[in-house]
Formats: structure tokens, sequence, C-alpha cells
């Protein structure tokens, strides 16, 4: 039976996916998640200070300079583990 994700690591995968900017529907594809889980994470993503919303004719969601920080930690962790 696979694994499920922990919310750590749904995070860090969108802090990844979101580097260069992506909007909702790039994320929940890559992310393998659905809009409504979607919102949550990006609610506290943005509050945290970890993701920037760029405002235009879609939202587009950028990883702050804080977020890329704590996506190489999340790295760190992660290899450590050996997962």
């Amino acid at each position: 039976m696979p694994s499920r994700r922990s919310k750590a690591q749904i995070m860090s995968d969108i802090l990844e996916i979101c580097i260069d900017g992506a909007n909702k529907t790039k994320i929940v594809y890559n992310a393998n998640l659905n809009f409504k889980m979607l919102n949550s994470y990006l609610d506290a993503l943005t509050k945290k200070g970890l993701l920037h919303v760029r405002k235009g004719q879609g939202n587009e969601y950028v990883t702050t300079e804080e977020g890329i920080k704590m996506l190489e930690t999340c790295r760190s962790i992660y290899l450590e583990l050996g997962q």
C-alpha cells in the first residue's frame, strides 16, 4: 500500500512548483491535489510569507525568498531521512 504524503511534503511540492510562478490549475495537476485542498495550502503558505500572489489576468503564485529557504531546508531533511 503506497504511503500518503505528509502536509510538509505537499507544501514543499507546492513551493517547488511555484518557483518560476504557477497558476492554480498547474499546481493542482503537478502536486496531485484537488482545488479545495489546494486553497487551504495556498492560504497557509501565503500567510506564512512563503508564497506571493502575483496579480494579473489570472493570479500566479510565486515562491518567495523565505519559501526557497524553507524548501532547501525540507530537501536537506528528506535527504537525511533517505526519502
